[in-house]
């Protein structure tokens, strides 16, 4: 792992962080995690094992400590580090196909999917979240799988020119 790679990673996660924060929520206070977001791509562009331990690292603390969600820090961290090498499994498992956007967005999709269903079960695990664990999917996960899937949609190409004009050598192709 070089000082390009950790430097692009720090900005993908910075532009995650910031786009969390001034998005406002809803369904009481609730918000889509654009951190997700930012951790896909990241993945996708170094597709290593040290990388998506740093990224799911990373944007698990950083969502954490904005979390909305009452005692959400440890909830954050867990959900992102598991989402993260769920991801990267998927991966490798569809190493020819998952660079290609409409294949990209259905991973970003499903890692959302997964992303929402450990938060939520670590939440009502670790700490008994008075809410049902149905109307959070309902009301939050499938909003904010629709929302990361266009974000994804229009930042992933964005990344992709920007990379491939600057000559920057990751594993991303599109």
């Amino acid at each position: 792992m070089n000082t390009k790679n950790l430097v692009l990673m720090s900005l993908l996660v910075g532009v995650g962080a910031v786009l969390y924060i001034i998005i406002p929520g809803f369904n009481g206070g609730m918000k889509p995690d654009f951190m997700l977001t930012m951790m896909f791509i990241g993945i996708l562009l170094f597709p290593e094992i040290k990388s998506v331990f740093l990224l799911g690292i990373s944007t698990g603390i950083i969502s954490g400590l904005f979390s909305t969600f009452p005692g959400g820090f440890i909830p954050n961290v867990i959900d992102k580090s598991v989402t993260a090498f769920v991801f990267f499994g998927l991966v490798l498992l569809l190493n020819k196909y998952a660079k290609k956007l409409p294949v990209a967005i259905a991973l970003t999709c499903v890692g959302t999917l997964v992303s929402g269903t450990v938060f939520l079960s670590s939440a009502i695990f670790v700490f008994g979240a008075s809410a049902l664990f149905g109307e959070l999917f309902v009301l939050v996960v499938l909003p904010a799988i629709v929302i990361n899937a266009v974000a994804f949609f229009v930042i992933y190409p964005i990344i992709g020119k920007l990379l491939k004009r600057s000559k920057f050598e990751t594993a991303l192709t599109i």
